[in-house]
């Protein structure tokens, strides 16, 4: 055996065994690339790469790379890394659309990049400061059929965040950390492990004049991106893909929420909700039948509970079916006044659907997918078929171009608002795929031959010849094999990709497939659509919640994380838990906590699983009566979650922060998980500890506001600690400097509350000033043309003066009943109104101070 042959022989030993194993420093023969043909432009830069040897560690080499650089904004620099043939398969444009390139010059660009030739790397500085953002030098690239491996170098004890979705640390571990991306089922939402979705994107956050930047590689291949150390203390970052090509994406920041802004710019802005999501919401998969289900409404009702969204798990169905009822337990009409009996009271209703279909030549659904060419297909031409609750089932294939036709036709025929079901939104489960057969033997093997790709798909959509089942680089799938309890990866959609290469999009397409289809039945509202699967641009169609978690005081931290990353990092605002936990028994105490945490996210609703007991709020009294105090806030506070949530829509402002997005400098901030930032003025501070009635938390150095009282606080930039906090009581602060519009009394739905009127919370910041911005608009409608109001609120506490301006440009009754100027140690000082904010040209008064 040659010297090559051993060190490759090791290499395989190394990465491909244990967790431990995957995480050491691989020794590699490969010598990478070598630049030629270098063309250099104003905003662009090519060339060809090379191969400089044999290297063929996991699957054939590409020897011939194409080089394209491009400085797209001041703050975005793209690079790409390409095949030659571009055979390779890269991300459908249909599926994550490009962002614009407006070919900046590189002399105004934040971001330098900057090429070595041989052997080939490159590096990627701040212009402003020099300071190296990216370098690859460290090891060689490699790009291979089947295995693509880039390696940056990173400063000690880098502050990483993102990649998610994962359940981990917020603040990502540098030692022997391994995130995979591989969308799968992950019941009890373990850590340290693949979970629903994909997001390869980093924020790296060095602080002072360094600031942050964050590094997006467009792939939805499966991969594992290791955190590591080598054995010398070189800190690194390194991605393992299965496939794919390198399509890096540089965000210069230099202020975090840039990052985030600049990374929604890439990805898609997400889309605007609703105003009715921002209730409270209530599932639960095992509600026995309708009477039951219209029981739950009355009990919430008497026991002063604000319910704003039912929802309907699979139990509705008829045997499991999509587009059906349960004529005994949910027969139709029965239903259908349970939905009229709820829009009779401005609520609402939100029914689920999986995307395996059930295999039954007498089911009409199946019948007009199957007519339309709508289904994936095995090798044999047949439907490729699988198990979800149905029993039988085949998939959509999205990409196939009768697909949408056909699940629009479905959604419109059966929730048809006067024939069938009125529903509000859908929600999207099971779509990852989830396959209940467990591995490629499924139905003993003889539905579904083993396939093989075209020997040519073409342009961007997968090299043939590679094995689609076992690749050798194994990725950390928790489930096994990457085809393990999912479609075959084996399985051609009907642009001649693979879902080999496409596995991860598959969630995404059907939320945006459903969310056209809604579109359609309701031209001009806003669809709303909640999906389990997730890949980076989700957000531009669909919310998401975070799976199935446990009703554990665990999983109750871990929301708190995971709300970090969405909201703040990956471009999802409508983000949240299944409050109380989905799996297992939930309890009092911390069921009392998790009511208060939910009710300061954006997506807040309660639901557990069939083989969980009930835990509806209204079952325990604590519980009730921590509801009923959270909801009350949340309601008066949902002008300004929904202005966030505009703002989310508008440029890509974060409505979650982390403290250390606001407090860049603060180095204490940057671990802290378990507190955040709701919009620029409320600070949210849970009990978090197992049965405690206290807390620590971290209150940096400014003037605060206690929400519920209204006291000064001074933050000295150290921790505080709350003893006595009541089951159900959370702790939350407004942030000196802010504005705070508040309605002045909450209500049973958010049709009741926008018609109360605001008080207007001033919350002067050090300097004795504050500001802050109301939006407000129809709640509904896609486009609503030039009728909404912007109003950006001001005060000059040296002059005593409180300004309103902006856009009104939405007609309303409502006004502005007061004024409320906190601190000074006087207490509250208030002026009284009411000044209208409909139509209006923007107001202005004197604040009298009262003594």
């Amino acid at each position: 055996m040659s010297l090559s042959q051993v060190l490759r022989v090791l290499t395989l030993l190394v990465l491909g065994a244990t967790t431990a194993s995957v995480l050491a420093a691989p020794v590699t023969p490969c010598a990478g690339y070598q630049a030629t043909n270098v063309l250099q432009g104003d905003s662009y830069l090519v060339a060809d790469l090379a191969l400089a040897s044999n290297c063929s560690l996991y699957s054939q080499d590409i020897p011939n790379l194409r080089l394209l650089v491009e400085y797209q904004t001041e703050t975005r620099l793209h690079v790409l890394i390409e095949d030659a043939d571009r055979n390779v398969y890269q991300v459908q444009e249909r599926v994550l659309p490009r962002p614009s390139n407006q070919n900046i010059s590189s002399a105004r660009a934040a971001l330098r990049f900057n090429l070595v030739k041989s052997p080939f790397s490159f590096q990627v500085t701040r212009a402003s400061t020099g300071e190296v953002l990216f370098d690859t030098s460290a090891a060689p690239l490699i790009f291979e059929s089947q295995y693509v491996r880039l390696r940056t170098r990173l400063p000690k004890n880098a502050n990483l965040y993102g990649l998610g979705e994962h359940s981990d640390d917020f603040r990502l571990p540098t030692t022997n950390y391994r995130r995979t991306f591989w969308n799968a089922e992950s019941p009890f939402i373990p850590r340290g492990q693949n979970l629903y979705g994909s997001h390869p994107v980093y924020f790296d956050h060095r602080g002072g004049a360094s600031g942050t930047h964050g590094v997006f590689l467009l792939s939805a291949s499966g991969m594992d991106v290791v955190i590591n150390q080598t054995e010398s203390g070189d800190q690194y970052l390194e991605y393992n893909t299965i496939g794919g090509v390198v399509d890096l994406y540089f965000l210069a920041g230099p202020d975090p929420s840039g990052v985030s802004k600049q990374y929604a710019q890439v990805v898609g802005l997400p889309a605007m909700v609703p105003y009715w999501t921002l209730g409270f919401q209530q599932c639960k998969y095992g509600w026995p039948n309708v009477d039951h289900v219209a029981q739950v409404v009355a009990n919430y009702s008497a026991a002063g509970i604000p319910l704003e969204v039912l929802w309907g798990d699979i139990d509705y169905m008829n045997a499991h079916e999509d587009f059906s009822v349960d004529p005994t337990n949910f027969p139709l009409p029965k239903m259908q006044a349970l939905v009229s009996s709820l829009h009779a009271n401005n609520q609402r209703y939100v029914v689920i659907l999986d995307p395996g279909i059930h295999y039954r030549a007498d089911y009409g659904t199946f019948q007009r997918g199957a007519a339309q060419n709508a289904f994936l297909k095995a090798a044999d031409g047949s439907w490729y078929r699988g198990l979800q609750w149905a029993g039988e089932v085949v998939w959509p294939d999205w990409l196939a171009e009768g697909t949408q036709d056909w699940w629009t036709a479905e959604i419109l025929s059966f929730f048809n608002a006067s024939s069938g079901l009125d529903v509000d939104g859908l929600w999207t489960d099971m779509d990852e795929a989830s396959n209940m057969c467990g591995d490629t033997a499924c139905l003993n093997g003889s539905p579904n031959p083993p396939q093989s790709p075209p020997s040519s798909p073409g342009p961007l959509r997968g090299l043939p010849n590679r094995d689609l089942f076992h690749p050798s680089y194994r990725i950390a799938n928790h489930r096994g094999d990457i085809s393990a309890s999912t479609l075959y990866t084996n399985i051609t959609n009907a642009d001649l990709t693979s879902q080999y290469d496409t596995h991860n999009l598959y969630g995404t397409m059907m939320a945006s497939a459903t969310y056209t289809s809604l579109l359609a039945r309701r031209p001009g509202i806003r669809p709303f659509v909640l999906t389990r699967s997730t890949f980076a641009g989700t957000g531009r169609r669909a919310a998401h919640w975070f799976g199935d978690n446990a009703s554990t005081w665990a999983d109750y931290r871990a929301t708190i994380r995971q709300l970090l990353a969405f909201a703040a990092m990956h471009a999802m605002p409508m983000v949240g838990s299944d409050v109380c936990g989905f799996n297992a028994a939930a309890e009092e105490h911390m069921c009392a906590r998790w009511a208060a945490l939910g009710a300061f996210q954006p997506f807040y609703r309660n639901h557990a699983d069939i083989s969980a007991p009930s835990q509806e709020f209204y079952r325990w009294p604590i519980v009730a009566a921590s509801a009923r105090k959270s909801i009350d806030a949340r309601y008066r506070l949902l002008d300004y979650i929904y202005t966030t949530m505009h703002l989310a829509a508008k440029d890509g402002t974060p409505n979650v922060k982390p403290l250390w997005f606001v407090y860049q400098s603060d180095v204490n901030t940057y671990a802290i998980q378990t507190q955040w930032m709701l919009g620029d003025a409320l600070l949210i501070s849970p009990v978090v500890d197992d049965e405690a009635q206290s807390v620590t938390f971290y209150l940096p150095e400014d003037v605060w506001y206690d929400f519920w009282t209204w006291e000064t606080v001074t933050g000295t930039g150290g921790s505080v600690t709350v003893d006595g906090v009541a089951w159900t009581d959370i702790p939350v602060h407004i942030k000196g400097g802010s504005i705070l519009p508040l309605r002045v009394k909450s209500g049973n739905t958010t049709a009741e509350v926008r018609r109360e009127n605001f008080t207007v919370v001033v919350a002067p910041g050090v300097d004795g000033n504050a500001e802050g911005v109301l939006y407000l608009d129809d709640g509904q409608s896609v486009d609503v043309g030039r009728e909404w109001s912007e109003v950006v609120f001001t005060w000059d506490g040296g002059e005593g003066r409180f300004e309103a301006k902006g856009v009104f440009g939405f007609a309303t009754d409502v006004v502005v009943e007061s004024v409320v100027v906190l601190g000074g140690g006087q207490g509250p000082r208030t002026k009284m109104g009411p000044w209208g904010l409909g139509g209006s040209l923007g107001f202005s008064f004197e604040v009298i101070i009262e003594n």
